[in-house]
């Protein structure tokens, strides 16, 4: 088993659809797969661009349990992503951004760290991916922002052998202001 470095973002319950979305919008056009239908707990209906374990088939998730995701999202180049997108033999696109993928995003409707709340991992698939999680500013600001819009907190999670502190106090300071969670931070003060 290679390097496993995620992003986990926990949120209120009634915020999963939103940060859903907000994934979504990170997501590259015109992706030759058929939109995925989700109903999320709660019975709220949302269509993602990605895949459930690789398949398009609707997905009823409204008895809560977890939800598991397979995409590819774009980030804004800088050095790391660069060098990742030069290895890849990709590039940056046209707009400037670096394709990542596959990434798997678990979406838990009762999170492993605190029962009341649901998160959702943001993992990479490969050992150089999860190493480009904790090494980009880039790949650190997307998922900030994203769990910043979606009234969460981001934790860098990283392989019990590795040292959470840099990646995840990095996220938490460029957050500028405390998430409404409750305190149950790993490797993290506020």
């Amino acid at each position: 088993m290679g390097l496993i470095y995620g992003y986990d973002i926990y949120l209120r319950p009634g915020n999963v659809a939103r940060a859903l979305a907000r994934l979504a919008g990170l997501a590259p056009p015109g992706r030759d797969v058929p939109p995925l239908e989700v109903t999320l707990p709660g019975g709220e209906p949302i269509v993602l661009p990605f895949t459930s374990q690789f398949g398009s088939g609707p997905v009823n998730c409204s008895a809560g349990g977890t939800l598991e995701l397979d995409t590819s999202l774009l980030f804004d180049v800088d050095e790391a992503l660069r060098a990742y997108a030069q290895q890849s033999g990709s590039g940056p696109g046209a707009d400037g951004r670096v394709r990542v993928g596959y990434i798997y995003v678990t979406v838990r409707s009762v999170s492993l760290l605190h029962p009341g709340y649901p998160s959702v991992e943001c993992w990479a698939a490969m050992s150089g991916m999860s190493r480009l999680f904790a090494r980009s500013a880039g790949v650190r600001t997307v998922f900030t922002a994203l769990a910043a819009g979606s009234g969460g907190c981001a934790v860098c999670s990283t392989p019990v052998t590795a040292h959470p502190s840099r990646c995840a106090a990095s996220t938490v300071r460029s957050s500028r202001r405390r998430p409404a969670v409750p305190a149950f931070r790993i490797g993290v003060r506020w």
